[in-house]
């Protein structure tokens, strides 16, 4: 009965271990995800190591661009003070024992744990004043992992702000690829129902335009368009999380006033925080009924054309993330007929000059898409963009300039 008991306390102490051990990985990946500051996460892995794993002594050191530096301690003591630090780090390539035949100045620790990137050390742990004998391979074992994790971490960080202080330009065009493919779908639709196509010029090699495509069903789809404000790759990665989001709540909410109204709250939260804003356009196309639902959130107001036949999608609410919460939503319905097309596009397109320092106006817009929505999708999109560089003045665009066009070819 003793022995059953025993059996069933070391049982109990292994879960709750493991339990533990989940939680600690749950807590630092998430701190890491949200990118907390360095200081912050070392502060997480001294608490973790001293309170959770009952560590009493610990030192741990990283490779700060060929420069060891001890980043976290718990008790002052623990900090190594080597004339030849780096050569005791360089011998120990694995996690080690400390014992007799090490050199005196370590044997105040137990174990050390290196963590490498290929041949490069990223990190050297020193832990010692181990307890509980008995659990002392999975406790260690999860430290190294936490370790590792850390270490790398850190890493990431550090070449990340390398990056930008000495590859700031070549960063900007791979971010910029990057997130235009993310921003950007290449494959729309086209087939005997409807056609839909995309023209994206960005400013400066990094847009945060947006443009996206939805399908629900055959006959049911949405697409929408939305511009952020500010420019560069801090604006083009805000719209990548906004992409993120937008798709996340697309499929939960078949109403588009929900819809917009739960997308401003989030934003609101996690993206703008009042100091930025996006302008956003969705419109949901029914096939079946022959309609289109649409909401313009401060968004400048889409084309759509049947026959000679303009129409403005103006109806909808304020931007969205502006406002903690949006004051009023107002949805439109639009009864479809055979060969409508609907133009939507950024602030881009009718920023654009000419020569003569002539801004490209609404009612130039309005006349070629009537002149030219009988063309399949492609077709009308060349000749847009042709439209486009034979008008503006200069190689570059003054604006990021996204365009989605719609074409229901069928009643």
């Amino acid at each position: 009965m003793d022995k059953n008991l025993e059996i069933l306390e070391k049982l109990e102490r292994e879960l709750s271990l493991k339990q533990l051990q989940i939680r600690s990985l749950q807590t630092i990946t998430q701190a890491i995800n949200e990118n907390i500051p360095a200081e912050q996460l070392f502060q997480m892995y001294k608490s973790f190591l001293s309170w959770e794993m009952g560590i009493k002594k610990m030192a741990l050191y990283i490779n700060n661009s060929g420069e060891w530096d001890c980043v976290s301690y718990i008790n002052p003591e623990d900090k190594l003070d080597l004339d030849h630090l780096e050569y005791y780090f360089n011998k120990y390539k694995r996690m080690h024992t400390i014992s007799d035949e090490d050199p005196e100045e370590i044997q105040y620790f137990d174990i050390i744990i290196p963590v490498y990137h290929k041949k490069l050390p990223l990190a050297y742990a020193f832990l010692g004043g181990l307890t509980e004998k008995e659990d002392i391979f999975n406790k260690v074992q999860f430290i190294i992992s936490i370790t590792n994790i850390i270490a790398v971490a850190i890493e990431n960080k550090r070449l990340f702000k390398q990056q930008l202080a000495q590859e700031r330009l070549s960063r900007d065009i791979k971010l910029a690829k990057e997130v235009q493919q993310m921003l950007i779908p290449d494959d729309l639709p086209q087939n005997d129902k409807y056609e839909v196509g995309s023209i994206y010029k960005p400013h400066q090699n990094v847009g945060g335009d947006y443009i996206d495509f939805f399908q629900f069903s055959e006959n049911k789809f949405a697409f929408c368009i939305a511009d952020i404000s500010g420019k560069g790759v801090a604006a083009a990665m805000l719209m990548a999380n906004f992409q993120a989001i937008i798709q996340s709540l697309i499929f939960q909410f078949r109403d588009l006033e929900t819809f917009i109204f739960a997308l401003n709250e989030i934003v609101h939260k996690r993206i703008t925080k009042s100091d930025k804003y996006i302008t956003f356009f969705i419109g949901e196309v029914n096939l079946k009924k022959q309609e289109l639902k649409y909401i313009n959130a401060g968004h400048y107001p889409p084309i759509l054309c049947t026959g000679k036949e303009i129409v403005r999608l103006e109806k909808g609410c304020t931007v969205i993330g502006a406002f903690e919460k949006m004051p009023k939503i107002e949805e439109e319905i639009i009864k479809l007929k055979k060969d409508t097309l609907i133009l939507t596009f950024t602030d881009g397109l009718t920023e654009l000059k000419n020569k003569n320092g002539e801004f490209l106006e609404d009612s130039q817009i309005e006349k070629f898409v009537c002149k030219n929505k009988d063309y399949p999708i492609k077709e009308f999109n060349k000749k847009l963009l042709e439209e486009i560089d034979n008008f503006k003045i200069s190689e570059n665009y003054d604006d990021d300039i996204a365009i989605l066009s719609c074409k229901i070819k069928t009643e």
